[in-house]
């Protein structure tokens, strides 16, 4: 029995030693790197769905996001003046209550006038609109509206006059004052009198 293993030690040992024939080597090489060749194509395609799925969801997550600012935006603009729509409301009903006065005197008019004044001006300045009244200072093109220029003392350039107060709104020019510039006085002309 000892030497029948060994016999068959000897022989599976001689059958490793022998010699492929070059057609059964050639198919062991080819069934090999085909099947590792087929495991990484498979893991490749797995790959390219999940990354294709990902791509999809990332795509329709923006999509909504986009749409969702754009839905923001319009209703932006829609409700833009909602505020400053509520503040006004006090200057309507001021306004109302003094045309609903009875037998108003003048008085009483002016006094509702003022109220609904003093109403209006809380409201611009909740919403920071701010008037421009620039009698005085150096004219602003970028704020004033040059209407004539005026000969007079004030340095060439000032503003003089007001024709209508600007408005102003977190800085930026709603409407600009329309005004009236300082320029220095023409000097009479001189008359060749002498004959």
């Amino acid at each position: 029995m000892s030497n029948n293993s060994d016999e068959n030690t000897q022989v599976s040992t001689r059958a490793d030693l022998e010699p492929q024939s070059p057609a059964d080597a050639s198919q062991d090489r080819a069934t090999e790197p085909a099947a590792h060749l087929a495991a990484l194509l498979k893991e490749a395609e797995d790959e390219a769905a999940q990354l294709k799925d990902a791509w999809l969801r990332a795509k329709a997550e923006t999509d909504n996001v986009r749409k969702q600012a754009q839905n923001d935006v319009a209703k932006a603009h829609k409700y833009a003046i909602e505020k400053f729509a509520q503040e006004l409301l006090t200057v309507r009903d001021a306004l109302e209550m003094t045309l609903a006065t009875p037998n108003a005197t003048t008085e009483a008019l002016k006094d509702g006038v003022e109220l609904t004044l003093k109403n209006l001006n809380a409201a611009f300045e909740r919403e920071r609109i701010v008037e421009i009244n620039p009698v005085g200072e150096k004219y602003d093109p970028h704020k004033h509206q040059a209407m004539t220029m005026i000969e007079s003392e004030h340095p060439s350039g000032t503003v003089v006059q007001v024709f209508q107060k600007g408005y102003l709104l977190n800085d930026r020019v709603l409407r600009p004052a329309l005004v009236a510039v300082a320029k220095v006085p023409e000097a009479p002309a001189k008359r060749d009198d002498a004959k």
